[in-house]
């Protein structure tokens, strides 16, 4: 189904908590993913959050984070439909101020110090290596489709990741890890795997990676209670560089197997293919490839 069910799934979701409402605001929609305002004739409100596969069991990690202690919103119910995930959640108001480094030091260390849950899938040393494979396969399905055609430094960016990537994935079981506790990048994407992908994504991957800031980030996280393994050099890269590496590494699969997968629609690839660059730029240089 390619149109957005949004409104069916609403009502799917006021039917099950007997609810109706009066008032639908878009507080932000992306082409996958949408989250709304609703507003009851008694003048409560709610948030009503819906995604598309494969972002379609947000509920699941939501419901896990609850029972492993982790504050999250309340999830009041969920419903799918046609390959797409409604949630009723509860409405935590405007934001007093945006998050700064120190809350994300503080949501960190409370992740990273929850049990494993065992539903989640595992980011490990050996799923880190086959991220660059898992990418030169999604290269192979766009060009075999007559997509992604000059992309040929792409193709050996990511041979030489591939070739690398034995010794420069080493350490990724090093703490945090998820023996300790179940990691989210976010919500709609939680595994368990190396915590340093949780930090290093703190920052974001608009800008530059800036090695030095995550440094401080992780030395901020040490003192508030986390590991202190958190600062260990791994697969012989500082803690910052093979962190920010492997965050980028990681992005790059999940571009490419969105353009393949997910989104499949060629108008989108030069915008993909610019960002696929950039990327591997930075983890050809971060990872000392």
């Amino acid at each position: 189904m390619t149109t957005n069910p949004s409104a069916e799934l609403l009502d799917n979701l006021l039917t099950a908590t007997g609810q109706t409402t009066s008032r639908r605001e878009e507080v932000r929609v992306w082409s996958m993913s949408g989250v709304e305002r609703v507003t009851f004739p008694d003048g409560s409100t709610a948030i009503f959050k819906y995604a598309k596969k494969p972002f379609d069991s947000e509920d699941q990690a939501l419901r896990l984070a609850h029972t492993l202690g982790v504050p999250v919103p309340q999830l009041h119910t969920a419903a799918v439909l046609d390959g797409w995930l409604g949630m009723l959640m509860e409405d935590l108001g405007p934001s007093a101020r945006d998050a700064d480094d120190l809350d994300g030091v503080a949501a960190a260390v409370v992740l990273h110090s929850t049990r494993t849950a065992s539903a989640l899938p595992v980011l490990d040393r050996e799923r880190l290596r086959t991220l660059p494979v898992r990418a030169l396969e999604h290269l192979e399905r766009l060009r075999k489709a007559d997509r992604w055609q000059d992309t040929d430094d792409v193709e050996k960016a990511l041979d030489r990741i591939a070739q690398a990537a034995e010794a420069r994935s080493a350490g990724a079981t090093l703490a945090p890890f998820g023996e300790r506790g179940w990691r989210l990048l976010d919500f709609a994407r939680a595994f368990t795997g190396p915590g340093l992908l949780d930090l290093a994504s703190w920052h974001g991957t608009i800008e530059p990676p800036h090695p030095l800031r995550l440094r401080v980030f992780l030395e901020q996280y040490v003192v508030a209670s986390g590991t202190p393994d958190a600062l260990a050099s791994r697969g012989g890269l500082t803690a910052e560089n093979w962190a920010l590496g492997w965050h980028r590494m990681w992005a790059v699969e999940w571009f490419m197997e969105q353009s393949v997968r997910w989104i499949n629609d060629p108008a989108t690839d030069p915008g993909y293919i610019k960002v696929v660059r950039r990327y591997l730029t930075d983890v050809l240089h971060l990872l000392e490839i």
